[in-house]
């Protein structure tokens, strides 16, 4: 138990973790350079780094997920689980089984609240396969899912998505390849992202 408590104080700790690099200045945001490319097409891109031990992601849920509910059309949001360190692979690994699923949407709120109030050891395949199963997942589906190639695939592209934003601490938000909000307030940080969506919507009407 006192593993315990100190792995996950560990981690509190480097999710609360802000970036260095660079100058964020009063604006709550910092522009990344060089900027990323991004996959959303017409839409103006926005990626959360976050990682559900995360106490700080755990914060944010609440108010990006209404945000979520009224999020401007032309914008689009996609979660990036960081890999830190080894053990953060399992919960990341059945965020994109889930994800290829279709039970993410359902489910993802389920672990923040698992693991922050409820105490739910969720660190190894076989407790997070007892867990979905006890939330309604096919547990045959779920044990394929999570061992297959085209997972383990996504975890490569997370970890160069991390490398390339240069994601020091969670939860990190980027828009449109370009635009860093890190280490704000949960409400801070929601200002920050509509404020910053206006200005690369602006960019992309330029070009």
């Amino acid at each position: 138990m006192r593993l315990t408590r100190q792995l996950f104080a560990a981690l509190a700790l480097l999710c609360a973790i802000q970036v260095q690099a660079g100058d964020f200045g009063s604006a709550g945001y910092k522009v990344l350079n060089p900027p990323q490319p991004v996959s959303s097409g017409n839409k103006v891109e926005v990626i959360e780094f976050f990682f559900y031990e995360c106490s700080h992601c755990d914060d944010l849920q609440g108010p990006l997920a209404a945000w979520e509910k009224q999020k401007p059309k032309d914008v689009e949001l996609q979660m990036v689980p960081v890999i830190f360190r080894e053990t953060l692979e399992p919960m990341a690994r059945t965020y994109y089984a889930l994800e290829a699923m279709g039970e993410i949407k359902r489910l993802h709120h389920s672990f923040f609240d698992a693991m922050h109030r409820k105490g739910v050891d969720l660190r190894d395949e076989a407790k997070i396969t007892d867990f979905v199963a006890k939330n309604g997942v096919d547990r045959a589906k779920f044990s394929a899912a999570y061992n297959s190639f085209s997972i383990a695939s996504k975890l490569n592209r997370s970890n160069q998505l991390v490398n390339s934003y240069r994601v020091m601490g969670t939860p990190t938000i980027a828009v449109d390849g370009k635009y860093i909000i890190t280490g704000l307030h949960p409400e801070d940080t929601v200002r920050v992202l509509d404020e910053v969506i206006k200005i690369a919507r602006k960019e992309r009407s330029k070009h």
